[in-house]
């Protein structure tokens, strides 16, 4: 058969000849097509195309078919040849129908070439470019969800990149930048715009850029916009030049770093300086006071009066109501750089310029007025005092140490206070030497504590009914070895203040139930009971400790609290007493009528038996008010079935006007002063010798 010329130049361009029969079955193929095919072209004779196609390539085919069907020509047409190997094969066939010299259809006849690689390669590139449009589009949704502000430039300062945050974080129009714009353009329209807060210029921000970028590492700039915005701006260099450059918005962050600054300065409920920031201010007032040669510098701490009872009483919420109230009131009173600080609970300070100690005392004295006026507080009128202790920096003193100044205002409060509150104390010299003492006999009050240099001494309270003893009241006194006995009045109240009161109470007890258990059966004994003790956990647990030891009965002890006990930890408290008066103990109320709310408390426990103080024992015979006191408290007690004692009984006419009153039991120096362990016994068998009154001591 004679080729065209075409056929020749195809025959040349292609690597094989095929033929097929009118039923599409291979009828000849060149001795080329074994290379491709990797079959003997003589297997594949009778054999159809789709035959040896790739299972997937039926749709391919169509094509081909169509054309078959057609008796036309086709050209370029590729399927996927399914290769002996496993491997698929990429054939790209061209061909035309053959017909005999009488056009009779023949078939068809064409040829193929291997193009799978060049399927393949076009394929890498497809992916490659696939992949690379996936990357796009993932570097692309990077950029734009960032919640940093990004620009890249090129070595020569020219824009490239940046994203849709930058653009917001600067107020920009999307078509505001454009890539190629150098560096400088691009601020140099930041500035026009007026981006940057006033002074700020475009060499300032481009001199940023450079020393941040000759930076050994990356290093922040902070950059403050025109609304008051601050921008943390990182630039980090790339290999090869340029540099890419972040903007972050970092003014919530300031403000939360500033506010927290600010909390740990600060007292949260008041807002005002904390104890930590009144140092650093007062250090800083002195030092500028003695560098300008100004004027003095007082230092007053102040303690609130009957702030307690307010907010036990009323609450919580008025009590923090009330240091605002009180807050505010202080800071009305200040100028200028004055300083007013709450050091805690409703302890308060204040750092004022004055000239000289009139000044500070005038200070104190208005301070104390203006707190001292009453609040109205969520429908509660609240009345409470001030004592303000006053340390002073004079003009031309060398030095000035705030912690000292903090320290002689805090004992010259402590002086105030002692002298009956509402009041001020100028810090003295003495009253260093005075808070010295005090250390020491601190120091010394532990060592008696483990040293056993306490002691108990026993006032009788006597029935009026047959003047005759009733039970003990026990009083510890404490023997040093140099100073000899000391008076309770001076180191109950330091055993209170330190926290020794509960050591210290706890032996009382112990020792008081012992010696008790030696006296007859009908003779009970009293003890005193802190707040403190009665607060501490295991309390009633010691009291129950205390009887079991001794072997004393439950009914033969008394506990004497005041009303500051049920002030504090009101219900917990309760809670305790109802436990130890479950057990036969009787709990009597001490100082009855000297507090705030002694009547309400009779209602709230079932207290065995009051005792009037004897401030109201002291004038009754010549003071008809005082004997109507006591006449009415007598008449109280009985009416809810309560003992009344009256302590402090000295003399005969206040004798003879307390029974008149009809009161049931009294206490006093008339009858016997304190006296050591060792002389009860005798006093109460002398008692039992007589049968008949106590005799009393002069």
């Amino acid at each position: 058969m004679t080729m065209t010329p075409l056929e020749d130049f195809a025959q040349i361009a292609a690597d094989w000849i095929w033929e097929t029969d009118v039923g599409g079955r291979f009828c000849h193929l060149s001795p080329e097509a074994e290379r491709f095919f990797g079959r003997p072209a003589a297997a594949l004779v009778g054999a159809a195309r789709a035959d040896l196609a790739w299972e997937t390539e039926a749709e391919g085919l169509q094509v081909y078919r169509a054309a078959l069907d057609a008796r036309r020509p086709f050209r370029e047409l590729t399927y996927v040849y399914r290769h002996p190997d496993g491997a698929p094969r990429w054939f790209e066939i061209s061909g035309r129908p053959r017909h005999s010299a009488e056009g009779t259809f023949l078939g068809y006849r064409g040829v193929g070439s291997d193009v799978t690689e060049q399927h393949r390669t076009r394929d890498a590139l497809v992916r490659a470019h696939a992949e690379l449009s996936e990357q796009n589009r993932l570097f692309d949704a990077a950029l734009e969800n960032m919640s940093q502000g990004l620009c890249l430039f090129d070595a020569g300062q020219r824009l490239l990149v940046w994203n849709r945050r930058y653009l917001e974080i600067f107020g920009l129009e999307p078509d505001a930048l454009q890539v190629g714009m150098s560096q400088r353009a691009v601020i140099e329209r930041l500035v026009r715009l007026g981006c940057y807060r006033s002074g700020a210029t475009v060499d300032s921000v481009s001199e940023g850029t450079r020393t941040s970028l000759a930076a050994d590492g990356p290093k922040s700039l902070l950059r403050e916009l025109a609304d008051g915005r601050v921008i943390a701006a990182t630039h980090r260099p790339m290999p090869g030049g340029g540099w890419v450059a972040t903007f972050e918005d970092i003014t919530e962050r300031r403000r939360n770093e500033a506010r927290i600054i600010h909390m740990a300065r600060h007292d949260g409920l008041t807002d005002l300086p904390n104890r930590t920031a009144l140092r650093e201010i007062g250090a800083e007032l002195l030092r500028e006071a003695r560098e300008a040669g100004m004027g003095g510098l007082a230092v007053l701490c102040l303690d609130l009066d009957r702030f307690k009872p307010i907010n036990d009483s009323f609450g919580h919420a008025v009590g923090d109501g009330l240091l605002k109230a009180v807050s505010a009131r202080l800071r009305a009173q200040v100028r200028g750089r004055d300083v007013v600080a709450r050091l805690g609970g409703d302890e308060f300070a204040v750092l004022y310029a004055v000239d000289d100690a009139e000044g500070a005392a005038a200070l104190a004295q208005r301070l104390i007025r203006v707190v001292s006026a009453p609040y109205r507080l969520d429908g509660v009128t609240a009345e409470i005092g001030m004592s303000v202790g006053v340390a002073l920096a004079a003009p031309g003193t060398p030095g000035g140490d705030i912690e000292r100044l903090l320290k002689e205002a805090d004992m010259a409060l402590y002086e105030a206070k002692a002298e009956g509150r509402g009041t001020f104390r100028l810090f003295e010299p003495k009253m260093d030497e005075v808070a010295r003492e005090r250390l020491a006999l601190e120091r010394e009050l532990r060592e008696a504590l483990q040293g056993d240099r306490f002691e108990l001494h026993y006032q009788p309270l006597v029935d009026l009914s047959d003047n005759r003893i009733k039970g003990m009241e026990a009083l510890v006194r404490w023997r040093h070895p140099e100073r000899g006995l000391i008076s309770p009045a001076l180191f109950i109240p330091l055993a209170e203040e330190t926290g020794l009161i509960v050591p210290l109470g706890d032996w009382v007890l112990r020792q008081a139930c012992r010696d008790a258990v030696g006296w007859p059966g009908d003779i009970s004994v009293a003890v005193n009971v802190s707040p403190l003790q009665l607060r501490h956990r295991g309390f009633a647990q010691t009291v129950v400790a205390a009887l079991a030891a001794s072997g004393l009965d439950a009914t033969r002890l008394e506990l004497e609290i005041t009303e500051s006990v049920l002030l504090d930890d009101t219900e917990t408290n309760l809670e305790t007493l109802h436990t130890l008066r479950k057990l036969g103990i009787r709990i009597s109320m001490d100082d009855f009528g000297t507090g705030y709310s002694s009547i309400s408390y009779l209602r709230r426990f079932p207290f065995d038996k009051i005792k009037i103080d004897r401030s109201f024992v002291r004038d009754c015979a010549g003071n008809p008010d005082a004997g109507a006191i006591i006449r009415a408290i007598v008449s109280l007690g009985t009416s809810l079935g309560i003992t009344t004692l009256v302590e402090g009984v000295e003399t005969e006419p206040q004798l003879a006007a307390i029974r008149a009153e009809g009161a049931r039991e009294v206490q006093g120096f008339l009858f016997s002063p304190p006296r050591p362990a060792g002389e009860i016994a005798a006093l109460l068998i002398a008692q039992d010798e007589t049968a008949g009154p106590v005799a009393r001591v002069a």
